[in-house]
């Protein structure tokens, strides 16, 4: 029989998730990290250093273990949406680096309590949460702007995976997903009732 740990099988996602993130930056120039592919701004930098707060703010303050490499975004006076992207003087390996250490903090944070400490998220109005609801909304938090990086990555030079060389996509050529593209662009027409496009 297997041995049964939830709260590590939780910290297993949570870092894969982190370590998919950061490798969507591999490789890309300053400014492709920083710059915005969507007309709301998302980057690849921003979401980077928007979820260095999220592990301050959910593995630090709310479980009475600040971090104090960060601020926290989120909460306060900042200016809307200013951890969603890098200001010219903050450095990729600052907020990488930043990152990484509110990941290991998040990690201490995590080996030191039970999955039912409770700890409160400051506000107006103070939420108790333990630390398994922190695990578990991080590990969403993450996937989720993971997510993003995938699709922030694909339109900046093409490069699709979660891992290096693509390995939960098809290892197909560009022709291959240029004609799967086609004929997912003539499904959706059709289910439209649109003509379809000239070959």
């Amino acid at each position: 029989m297997t041995g049964h740990d939830p709260k590590a099988d939780l910290q297993k996602y949570l870092r894969d998730a982190r370590a998919v993130l950061l490798w969507k930056l591999d490789g890309l120039s300053e400014y492709d990290v920083r710059r915005p592919v969507t007309p709301s701004g998302t980057n690849l930098l921003g979401l980077v250093k928007h979820l260095a707060g999220a592990e301050a703010l959910y593995f630090g303050a709310v479980h009475g273990r600040p971090f104090m490499g960060t601020p926290l975004w989120i909460m306060g006076d900042a200016e809307p949406n200013a951890d969603l992207w890098a200001r010219a003087d903050e450095t990729r390996e600052e907020i990488v680096g930043l990152y990484r250490r509110a990941c290991a903090h998040a990690d201490e944070t995590i080996a030191a309590l039970p999955l039912d400490a409770v700890g409160r998220l400051p506000g107006e109005r103070e939420i108790e949460l333990t630390l398994h609801h922190s695990l578990a909304h991080m590990i969403a938090e993450t996937q989720r702007h993971a997510g993003h990086a995938d699709i922030v990555r694909e339109l900046l030079d093409g490069a699709t995976g979660q891992r290096p060389g693509g390995a939960n996509t098809p290892e197909a050529d560009p022709v291959w997903w240029r004609e799967h593209r086609e004929r997912v662009e003539r499904a959706a027409g059709e289910a439209a009732g649109h003509p379809a496009p000239p070959a």
